[in-house]
């Protein structure tokens, strides 16, 4: 007699085991507040299912604390995002216009509310919901023949199991952060910036992404960027300018905030939060997991240099490559710029589409489709064209049109991987398709600039040239070690020129500026170039006030060289929440005034009157032959060693230590205030 699949209702020990795990899981999830842990909760989920399977197939039993197991760990996700879910996203499919994987269909993106994600939750719930009722209604009915009733039995266990891998690929993995938040500094700040002045200089800053610090003629690159050089021949080139940060996201956040990554939990590639069907795409869960308490991108209550600068009456856009968050708090309209057009991702990833978006609110003008050529491959070829299009319209008119200064931020999304170049350019240097990118951006800038002549408007206007990190594939950072991805000066240094034609005399066109400065010091320069004030003009280089801000003006550098990066205020070097480096400048006669170093004679020393120190505590070596050597207690003077060839602490053991319990010191009051508040403002 062939045995009957029966439900089981004892108490088995292992499925007793699962169910309570089932349940423990669901509270953590509610208590603790990570979508880390719904990920958690949905792997449980797929296990259990498995498990129900095996319990179908070859015990001949439905478990009913693997049923409670896999409804609690069900339940606890639907409630937390029910309460704490994002309002853009799955379930919120009120007023959606972007959304999925064709980043078109309306259904699964835009702005929500409870009731939205309480229909979103339950309707992709529904499958599972469906399949686990049926199994269990068949599972305690008896049929006539029990290969019939196996068989069905059988059947709904793996449909069970498909059903919960389809929730997978489409549950909703937005949710709010998990994180103090600065609203109100935020609101009060902005609220005091003063309007600027007729007189006031446009801004525009033109942001090159993965460029390489020798990747400019001026700086030694083998073929020509007459335009980019340009800026630094009627302008100021710098030697040592650093990004923030050697990937793409955390550098940009550093750029808009004047603060480094780790207060904003954007301390890695942020990627889409649109899901997609394909189990092992970019856009599925990579933010849960990477990113700190729930963050989907730069988070709302940053106060961005476009939102000081809306704030004082400029018009603001933004073009080109974002990279900081594609819903909600995150989208670049609501990080203070009236206008967006390109792309919220990097080109590398799906979906990759571009956008023209005003007051939180996009639609897509190029499609995910258009973007690739006839055999479904992706094809960019275009995409320098098209920016330069809509940064050269919009600039002509806020020119023409309005009485108020504007503020473009140019964001290129070359000459990152994968490269593309556009038929006209396609070829034209005999080098490849990296060095034939960056000269076709380099026209498009001289279009543009000759645009700003045209209006009349060049001289009045500070154009700032630089890059996110070092390259990554292709590109040169000279005689520099590394590059992207890691702490060496390969991975930050990058070119940095500007130019204002009528700079007040504040330096001379042509010349050169030695010492360092860094991405975060930008927000806090172009406050003071620009004459940025607060409260009715009684507060001059008006800045937040309300939290740390961590840049450091350039405008005494820009004057001078003044060293602006002392032992007090170090430029860090930093990785996924972890400082890696500290790098500072100081007179040459303070480090000879040291007893144990008074009888040096060495060049460096007598022959600088000032000296770049960058220490290590421990970093990978750049060398893949030997991955798994690291370098620890690592002292390097930039000054005389550019490749960060020789460790220095022998020689300055002194110096090491400081810098070692200088490391310490900042990343202990990184975490005892993660996002740099103001304790008298938020008391």
């Amino acid at each position: 007699m062939k045995k009957d699949i029966v439900f089981e209702k004892k108490g088995k020990v292992f499925p007793q085991i699962i169910g309570i795990l089932g349940i423990l899981l669901a509270l953590a999830l509610i208590i603790a507040r990570l979508n880390l842990l719904a990920v958690v909760n949905v792997a449980f989920m797929c296990i259990v299912a498995a498990l129900t399977m095996i319990g179908v197939f070859f015990f001949k039993k439905v478990y009913k604390w693997f049923i409670i197991g896999y409804g609690a760990s069900a339940a606890g996700i639907f409630l937390y995002y029910l309460i704490f879910g994002a309002d853009a996203g799955f379930g919120a499919f009120s007023t959606g216009k972007t959304g999925w994987a064709s980043a078109d269909n309306p259904l699964f993106a835009g702005g929500g509310n409870f009731l939205t994600r309480l229909g979103g939750g339950i309707l992709l719930l529904l499958p599972c919901i469906i399949a686990i009722v049926l199994l269990i209604t068949v599972a305690v009915k008896k049929f006539k023949k029990v290969g019939l009733h196996k068989l069905v039995t059988s059947v709904l266990s793996i449909v069970l199991a498909g059903t919960t891998v389809l929730y997978v690929l489409t549950m909703n993995l937005r949710s709010k952060p998990n994180v103090d938040r600065l609203w109100d500094g935020h609101d009060d700040y902005l609220d005091g910036v003063d309007k600027a002045k007729s007189n006031n200089p446009n801004v525009l800053f033109i942001l090159m992404d993965d460029m390489g610090y020798a990747d400019t003629s001026l700086n030694g690159a083998i073929y020509d960027t007459p335009n980019m050089d340009r800026i630094g021949e009627e302008g100021l080139n710098f030697d040592n300018f650093y990004s923030s940060y050697s990937v793409c996201s955390p550098a940009r956040f550093a750029l808009m905030t004047g603060r480094y990554p780790f207060r904003g939990y954007a301390d890695n590639v942020i990627y889409p939060t649109y899901d997609t069907f394909s189990p092992f795409a970019q856009t599925r869960i990579f933010n849960s997991i990477e990113m700190g308490n729930n963050c989907d991108g730069m988070l709302g209550d940053e106060i961005t240099v476009a939102e000081i600068f809306k704030s004082a009456g400029y018009n603001t856009g933004a073009f080109g490559k974002w990279h900081l968050g594609d819903y909600g708090e995150y989208l670049p309209t609501n990080q203070g710029f009236d206008y967006f057009y390109g792309s919220h991702h990097v080109n590398d990833m799906a979906p990759f589409y571009h956008v023209k978006e005003e007051a939180g609110e996009f639609e897509i003008v190029h499609g995910v489709e258009e973007l690739r050529d006839e055999n479904g491959k992706k094809d960019q070829r275009q995409l320098s064209e098209w920016i330069h299009e809509e940064i050269n319209g919009w600039i002509t008119d806020q020119v023409t049109n309005s009485d108020e200064p504007f503020f473009a931020y140019y964001a290129t999304p070359w000459p990152h991987a994968p490269i593309f170049v556009g038929d006209e350019f396609n070829g034209k240097t005999g080098m490849g398709a990296y060095a034939d990118c960056v000269t076709e951006f380099d026209y498009y800038l001289g279009e543009l600039f000759t645009t700003l002549e045209n209006l009349g408007v060049m001289d009045d206007t500070i154009i700032i040239f630089t890059s996110d990190n070092g390259p990554a594939l292709e590109g040169s950072v000279g005689e520099l070690r590394g590059g992207k991805y890691l702490a060496y000066d390969g991975g930050q240094k990058v070119p940095f020129m500007i130019r204002w034609g009528n700079n007040n005399n504040l330096w001379k066109a042509g010349e050169t500026r030695s010492q360092t400065a860094t991405l975060v010091d930008i927000m806090p320069t172009l406050v003071e170039l620009c004459g940025i004030t607060g409260d009715g003009g009684t507060k001059t280089n008006y800045l937040p006030f309300d939290r740390d801000i961590d840049g450091v003006s350039m405008v005494n550098l820009l004057k001078n060289d003044t060293v602006i990066h002392t032992p007090e205020h170090p430029i860090l070097h930093m990785k996924r929440e972890k400082l890696k480096a500290i790098q500072y400048t100081v007179p040459t006669s303070e480090v000879l005034k040291r007893e144990e170093y008074a009888d040096y004679t060495y060049p460096v020393l007598t022959e600088n009157e000032y000296i770049t120190f960058k220490y290590f505590q421990r970093i990978q070596n750049d060398n893949s032959a030997f991955f798994d050597k690291f370098r620890k207690n690592w002292l390097h003077i930039l000054t005389d060693d550019v490749g960060e060839n020789l460790n220095r602490s022998g020689v300055y053991p002194s110096i090491a230590e400081e810098m070692n319990a200088k490391m310490d010191e900042i990343m202990k009051d990184f975490k005892s205030d993660r996002r740099g508040m103001n304790e008298e403002y938020y008391q």
